[in-house]
């Protein structure tokens, strides 16, 4: 593999020198134009190619503008009369014209008289056609789009394609230039499957090129239209081609294997009191058959609210024992890390392993102990939080490292832990329904884990929304559960970007429910605490000393408290729908039946009422998040800064998943049958990685 990425990095094609030229170059592009055209995207001839068309403007010839819907554009062949220069300055210049069936008349401002007169000579026939209006009952053409002899009404297109503009761009300009760079265009071998070509009836890609700039109807400007799609599926595999490099090369990084004996796990599956769901035994399998090849693992292991990730990944960190090393899993928060080490803590014991936690909170004597057990191989598994990565951290054997919540890790991180073991397996788990085209785009170049159903047992969490103006009704409400009882979460909302106005808005609440409810009931937990506090109110909460837990998003990710049966969320629509999925997985752990509250200040807007509705309806979180990435776009949906997403120019992530689905399969199957690149269509297949500028991640892959 080395080899191709240094022959692919060697330089661009020659073949493609002319498209990634000067804008300069091309005809009616002087440097004013070419930095306007900055806005546009549009840097070089070849960024020109994939500025497509988004409307058309039909220009077929027609017989009169009688009867025509208006105002309409309109092309029609007029007998030019006479003109009627303005009576002052600045007014406006009429031109009498008579069509197969009708007068109306062509109208211009600020027009030269002897321009318009040899343009329009009275008694001649001319071809016109521009946008037609009503004006005092008259129809009028205002400064007509295309003025031609009749021998010439071919230059007329039947339609026009139109182009997205910016300041100092204009349409006949960036038209002239988009005409200039197809001329550039060369012909390209074939990097697409002949089969999937034929079968798609896509054209050549120069062809392509030329029809989706030459739209014969609205039809032509489809995604669905074959050039067009065959456009975006070129942008698709030299994406999912890249991904498949890099995972290419990840797993030639020499890994270790690790054969599980069965021995711990099957130890934790008979003491388990209820039997895993197929899509974690699926899960379990694809892991652990990951851990046994000479391969380094990099997989995502994907799991909707309470679908039991914790389950397959401690089944994972055992066989990493049981091949005689450790493992480790990482949270993002201490929280989660207690959490964790606590409902690991029966399974180990179950096994007969050791486990631990360390976070930074060890100090002292405490942490020298654990760090010395941990280097001499007596830890088998370590659980903590970001303090894993520090310098005096060593295991005696590293085999799988679990991160938790991904986006919460950045990539240095996960660098460093793969310093800790230097061939370690590495499991992502993400609690987050990542949208399939989302995946595909940003996780590409991993294998992909899904746990898509529920264990058995689990209750429908019955969800409500409910202004705040009836807030004492719900008051009320959680009274009746107390008294039997059940305990309740209240989420403060997010009062805007301000940590400081979020924590006032939980602190009032706290103090209202305490003087309704007793002190002895409600606790605060919110991010700003000191630690201490903050696990005691936790701590109470969980073990039954305090009934409602006031808090902020802080307790989002991973609380496992059963016998909580209440979510009150506050202010419901400031939240985003994947987070509002994530507070509502708190409750219904138990097996008691449980209530989602969304409080809502009145009035709601359509996207809030939207999102509240789909909550309400659906608990799959999987079909929550693609409504989230429909209302949202996927840059907001992951934060555009870190999203890390591809920009595409025709292809869209969001309608053309099942494009990007094939473009992943051909671009793995490609890579597995010509591993080097060298095969007519490999070299093909680099032409385009260097097209669609993926040469810079290719330089990546050779590095990384």
């Amino acid at each position: 593999m080395a080899g191709v990425d240094r022959r692919i990095m060697s330089g661009r094609p020659e073949i493609l020198f002319p498209l990634f030229a000067a804008l300069t170059a091309l005809d009616g592009v002087g440097p004013k134009t070419a930095l306007n055209m900055a806005g546009l995207g549009v840097e070089k001839p070849r960024d020109l190619l994939f500025l497509l068309p988004f409307s058309g403007i039909d220009r077929t010839l027609k017989d009169s503008v009688q009867g025509a819907d208006l105002p309409n554009t309109l092309t029609v062949e007029v007998e030019v009369g006479q003109h009627r220069p303005p009576r002052n300055k600045g007014g406006a210049y009429r031109i009498d014209v008579i069509d197969a069936q009708i007068a109306f008349q062509l109208v211009y401002f600020h027009a030269r008289g002897d321009y318009l007169s040899k343009l329009l000579p009275t008694g001649q026939r001319r071809v016109v056609s521009g946008r037609v209006e009503l004006f005092d009952g008259l129809a009028q053409m205002v400064h007509p789009d295309h003025v031609v002899q009749l021998s010439d009404a071919d230059q007329v297109p039947s339609f026009e394609p139109v182009y997205p503009l910016t300041a100092g761009v204009t349409q006949k300009p960036l038209s002239k230039s988009i005409a200039s760079a197809l001329k550039r265009m060369p012909e390209l071998d074939e990097w697409i499957d002949p089969t999937q070509k034929l079968q798609k009836n896509w054209p050549d890609w120069h062809t392509a090129v030329q029809a989706v700039h030459a739209p014969n109807s609205m039809m032509d400007l489809a995604p669905t239209a074959p050039a067009r799609e065959r456009l975006a599926y070129d942008e698709f595999m030299a994406h999912q081609l890249t991904l498949a490099l890099a995972r290419a090369n990840r797993r030639r990084a020499q890994g270790m294997e690790s054969h599980g004996t069965g021995l711990f796990r099957n130890r934790v599956l008979k003491a388990l009191p209820y039997k895993p769901t197929g899509a974690q035994l699926r899960s379990i399998d694809e892991i652990t058959a990951d851990m046994a090849s000479p391969h380094r693992m990099n997989r995502l292991l994907q799991g909707d609210v309470g679908s039991g990730k914790t389950l397959v990944a401690f089944m994972a960190l055992l066989t990493a024992v049981e091949a005689g090393g450790q493992g480790v899993m990482m949270a993002p928060t201490e929280i989660l890390a207690r959490q964790h080490l606590e409902g690991l803590q029966p399974l180990a014991e179950e096994a007969g392993v050791v486990l631990e936690l360390l976070t930074g909170r060890d100090k002292g004597r405490e942490r020298v102990a654990k760090l010395s057990a941990l280097q001499d191989g007596k830890i088998q598994i370590l659980v903590g939080t970001h303090a894993v990565f520090q310098q005096d951290v060593k295991f005696s054997d590293l085999r799988l490292a679990i991160v938790d919540e991904q986006h919460r890790f950045g990539v240095r991180q996960r660098l460093e832990l793969g310093k800790k073991g230097e061939n370690a397996d590495v499991l992502v788990m993400t609690a987050t329904p990542i949208p399939r085209s989302l995946a595909l785009a940003q996780y590409g170049d991993m294998d992909v884990s899904v746990l898509d159903e529920k264990p058995a047992g689990r209750q429908p969490i019955k969800t409500a929304l409910i202004s705040d103006e009836r807030v004492h009704e719900v008051v009320k409400h959680l009274r009746k559960a107390i008294a039997e009882g059940r305990q309740a979460y209240w989420v403060c909302p997010l009062v805007g970007e301000s940590e400081v106005s979020d924590l006032i808005a939980a602190e009032e609440r706290f103090k209202t429910l305490r003087a309704l409810l007793g002190e002895d009931v409600v606790r605060l937990v919110h991010g700003q605490m000191p630690n201490a506090e903050k696990d005691a109110g936790m701590a109470d909460f969980v073990a039954g000393r305090a009934q409602v837990l006031v808090a902020t998003t802080v307790i989002e990710v991973g609380v496992n408290i059963p016998n909580a049966t209440i979510m009150v969320i506050e202010r419901a629509e400031s939240f985003g729908l994947a987070q509002l999925h994530q507070l509502r997985g708190r409750v219904g752990r138990g097996s008691a039946a449980s209530t989602c509250l969304l409080m809502y200040k009145a009035p709601l807007s359509e996207n809030g009422q939207k999102r509240l509705t789909v909550l309400r309806e659906t608990e799959d979180g999987f079909v929550i998040s693609e409504t989230d990435l429909q209302m949202r776009g996927a840059g907001d949906l992951i934060g555009t800064a870190q999203s890390g997403l591809p920009r595409f120019r025709v292809a869209d992530m969001e309608t053309q998943t099942a494009l990007m689905d094939v473009a992943q399969s051909d671009a793995r199957k490609l890579l597995h049958d010509d591993p080097d690149l060298t095969s007519a269509r490999g070299t093909a297949a680099r032409v385009l990685l260097w097209l669609m500028e993926q040469d810079q991640a290719i330089r990546l892959i050779s590095v990384g």
